[in-house]
């Protein structure tokens, strides 16, 4: 074992034992970001805590909080014959109403899986007898892409790409979701690659109106185990902040060329969340220079009003009010083969880091 490894084995034992003393009583964790939900049990720090410091997940996946009727109206978009419907891989899997985007490419439709929104200006341009839409899928570390991408489309004249637009923002569901009845928590850990391009000042709000303690941080072992440190320490101490863990990431103003491009080619709009309804400005609709490219006026697309899986509590995973070992599908009905919601499905998806680590 190199010294670098034995130093950080050592930094994380000692911020351990400060975690079990700060916990002297109970106290409620929300990791807002799916991949700090795997992170914390792929490098086993669950084990590590003590057991009256509880940790919830939050609505940071978001494929997860895309509501059922945002997936119905992608199925609906993919069935229209001259359409290619271009999304990323979680989604194909992701259980609308009726079917999935993979059991619609099964029957004949054309749905492309990207591995960058630029793909698609390329596929366009390759097939100009048929239509391109986008789907919009991230929080405010993917949308800057996906408005270059279509700031790119209108400047190079590609006329048959549009987007449907999903984006989320994480700062202002936050807020709504600290007034949510019988969601009650002390801390948060905030996403570092989110705050990355946000900088920290939306969050402060945290702080200052809901006196919770939050920490920015990374996705790698002593990232977390630090953050967890700070977090507790600022419960014990009672001195709430928002802090930044992640300094050799996040910088204190964020990226201001990627907030440009979103305040440029988006606009912030009223947005349906999966299990917590619609909440004001919490979108991304196209900016007026950019509406030509918005596949929902490009397109007469209408489905019904969906509700949830019979029996899934995705909706409450994502709010933190029950953790998915609750659910009475787990494992049972509902696994990453046979997903009943989205939750299963993303890599980001709380139930499916339960599925992973902890089914017992």
């Amino acid at each position: 074992m190199d010294n670098s490894k034995k130093e950080k084995q050592k930094i994380a034992s000692e911020l351990v034992k400060q975690i079990n003393k700060n916990c002297d009583c109970p106290m409620t964790i929300m990791e807002v970001c799916g991949t700090h939900t795997h992170a914390l049990f792929a490098h086993g720090i669950r084990s590590m805590i003590p057991e009256n410091l509880n940790l919830i997940s939050g609505p940071g996946c978001p494929v997860c909080v895309t509501s059922q009727e945002d997936i119905d109206v992608m199925i609906k978009l993919a069935s229209y014959p001259d359409i290619v419907l271009c999304t990323f891989g979680d989604m194909m899997r992701v259980p609308g109403t009726k079917g999935t985007l993979l059991s619609a490419r099964t029957d004949g439709a054309d749905v492309r899986v990207m591995y960058s929104p630029f793909d698609v200006i390329s596929w366009a341009e390759a097939d100009p007898t048929k239509e391109f839409v986008l789907v919009g899928i991230g929080f405010e570390t993917t949308t800057p892409s996906f408005g270059a991408t279509i700031k790119v489309t209108k400047e190079q004249g590609v006329k048959n790409l549009s987007i449907l637009s999903l984006h989320k923002s994480v700062v202002r569901a936050l807020e709504p979701l600290a007034s949510i009845p019988g969601v009650s928590v002390d801390g948060l850990i905030l996403p570092g690659h989110v705050i990355t391009i946000t900088g920290l000042e939306p969050f402060k709000i945290l702080e200052t109106k809901f006196g919770l303690a939050s920490v920015v941080t990374g996705f790698e072992a002593i990232d977390m185990i630090a953050s967890l440190e700070l977090i507790t320490r600022m419960i014990h101490d009672k001195k709430p902040m928002v802090m930044n863990q992640y300094t050799r990431v996040v910088k204190p103003g964020g990226n201001k060329s990627a907030q440009d491009m979103m305040d440029t080619v988006f606009t912030p709009c009223d947005c349906v969340w999966r299990g917590m309804g619609v909440l004001p400005n919490s979108g991304y609709a196209l900016s007026d220079d950019y509406t030509s490219f918005d596949a929902m006026k490009r397109f007469d697309v209408k489905v019904e009003p969906a509700s949830e899986p019979a029996g899934c509590i995705c909706g409450k995973v994502i709010t933190g009010s029950a953790k998915p070992t609750e659910c009475p599908l787990f494992a049972k009905s509902c696994t990453p083969s046979n997903p009943i919601g989205p939750c299963m499905v993303s890599g980001e998806g709380s139930c499916s880091a339960y599925y992973k680590y902890q089914r017992v």
